[in-house]
Order: C-alpha cells, then structure tokens, then sequence
C-alpha cells in the first residue's frame, strides 16, 4: 500500500508552476492499469498517462484546475496530483476503499463514499484533514452535491437508498428508496431534483428536492438488448438543465433523457460497457469512458452523434475534464 504525505493544499498551490499549454486538459482514470490518461480536449490525443495508485476509479479536480484528485481505491486513499506537473503531491484521508467523491461548490470540502464500512468521509482540502464520518448504507456509491452546497446524496448500493445529507450538520434528513444498486447521484442545475442511476434495476430515479420523493421513474428499451444489459451507471446534466446524459453500462450506449418530459430522445452508441460521462466547459462535448474497450468517446452535444474515439489506459472508469 502506497502512502504519501498529506499536504497543506493552500501551501502548495503556492508552489505551482506554470499551467500546460493545452486547453482543457481530460483526465481519465483507469483502473486495470493504475494509470491517469491526460487526453488534450482540443486535439483530442493522448499527450500524457501518469502512474497512480491502485485501483482507480473516482476521479474530479479544483474549481481552479490547480490539484487532480484521484480516488486509489485498493491503497485506501485519496492521491492529489498537481496538474501543472502531473507529479503526486501528497493524499487525503479518505477511509477504506474509497469509490467515488464530490467537491463542495465552495471548493473546500470533499464528500468521499468508503464503501467497505459504509461511511461517508468529510475532509477538508485546503487543511487535508479530517472533518467528520457520517454512516450510512450499505455500500455507498454514488456522491452529488447541490448548486448551494447546502443538500449532499450518498446511495447505497445493498440498502438502495439515496440519503440526504445536511451539509452543516452532517446528518441525514431524509432516506429515499429507489431502485436496485443505485451508482451514481446528479443534481439538476436549479437544484430543483435528484437524479439518482440504478444499475440493476435499469431505472434513474427523479427525486423532487423540496419533498424528497421520487416524482418519476425512467427506463429504457433498445431493440435488440436485453433489458438485464442496460445498467445505467453515470449521469451528467448539460449546465441548461435541459438533458441528461445517461450511461448504461454493457448495452454500450448513451441515453439522451429530456429533463422536461422525462422521455428517451435518443440512444448514442459508443465503446464497450461506458461507465462515466463529463461534459467539457463549454458543453460543446460530453465524453464517456468505455470499460470494456479500453478507450473514451467524444460525443457532440448539438447533433448528440459520436464523433471520435481515444484509445486511453486498461479498464477506463472515472472521467474529469479542467476548468477554464
């Protein structure tokens, strides 16, 4: 297990050299080979792969695009990596098997899901120490945050539930049930709704915020799958708040949810079993990485057509594009 020293973020943002030359630079985390594959959104190639720890798979960055914070989910740790020059700089204590994160709005805090003993971690970046754990159910997963900061949804995956978490009190107020092994949670941009993904259930789940019930249910045919092969997994909200982008898994497609009616607009083929989505900030692009094919696909917002692949690390899961 690899240990590195937890840093004094505000410190070493101090220290940072010179941002790359490239715009927007993506980050895909993969988890076979222990890698981090920087793809240049511009150019679309491969300009990097940083060696990290084992297991990667949950993946953001700073609002600031300084530090690249990289669930090791087999070391039991968070790594932080400066992104001017792509070296690890230290890690926060994250708690045992961490999976996926969340970063306040603030950019201050960090909401981690430990989904071996069923926690919640809090940490404060800026410090790298440890706030508080918050229980909650069996094999949390899937971590959002509201536009205000004020509402965090963790879900479990064996209890599935999606909790709502005070973030000035760190309690739960609220456990809403949906469906079966519920991966990943997404608010709208309003912060009007939860989406909450439920893989084997093969449902999203639209939880109205004000009254924490679950007001629709979405699913999915595509001619030719079977029902059991479409799992969706992550979900991205394009910044209008007017679609959601849904990945489902080893039906090896991208749904194109209309956020109004609730209806299936379109189905996007991609690689082999997509897990995850981010959208570049500009919402021109929304990526996906492909598990299974060993490579992530750039989707064009407008048409929602893809229109090129990257081959990228062994096992690609996590996702992160820079700020501007």
């Amino acid at each position: 297990m690899r240990r590195y020293p937890i840093l004094c973020l505000g410190t070493a943002a101090a220290l940072a050299y010179a941002q790359p030359s490239w715009a927007n630079a993506i980050y895909v985390s993969n988890e076979k080979d222990n890698t981090v594959t920087v793809v240049d959104s511009a150019t679309m190639e491969v300009v990097k792969t940083i060696n990290v720890g084992q297991r990667p798979r949950g993946i953001t960055i700073s609002h600031d695009g300084k530090h690249l914070y990289v669930c090791a989910s087999d070391d039991d740790t968070v790594e932080v990596i400066d992104t001017a020059t792509h070296e690890i700089i230290g890690s926060l204590p994250s708690g045992p098997d961490p999976e996926l994160f969340v970063l306040s709005p603030d950019g201050k805090t960090l909401y981690v899901a430990n989904e071996d003993d069923n926690l919640v971690t809090v940490i404060d970046v800026e410090k790298g120490s440890l706030i508080t754990e918050i229980p909650v159910g069996v094999e949390p997963e899937g971590m959002g945050i509201s536009p205000d900061g004020k509402t965090m949804v963790n879900t479990s995956e064996t209890t599935n539930m999606a909790h709502f978490i005070d973030t000035s009190t760190h309690e739960i107020v609220n456990n809403v049930l949906v469906d079966a092994r519920p991966r990943f949670a997404e608010f709208k941009p309003d912060g009007s709704e939860a989406w909450i993904t439920s893989e084997i259930g093969g449902t999203v789940s639209v939880v109205d915020n004000a009254t924490r019930e679950v007001k629709k249910k979405i699913t999915f045919e595509i001619q030719g799958i079977r029902s059991e092969a479409i799992q969706p997994v992550g979900l991205r909200i394009s910044a209008d708040g007017k679609k959601a982008y849904v990945a489902l898994g080893p039906a090896n497609r991208v749904a194109v949810v209309n956020t109004e009616t609730y209806e299936v607009e379109k189905y996007i083929l991609v690689g082999q079993r997509v897990w995850q989505l981010a959208f570049t900030p500009d919402g021109k692009y929304i990526i996906s990485t492909n598990g299974l094919s060993n490579d992530i696909t750039f989707i064009d917002t407008a048409t929602d057509e893809p229109i090129k692949s990257v081959t990228v690390g062994a096992m690609p899961w996590g996702v992160v594009v820079a700020p501007n």
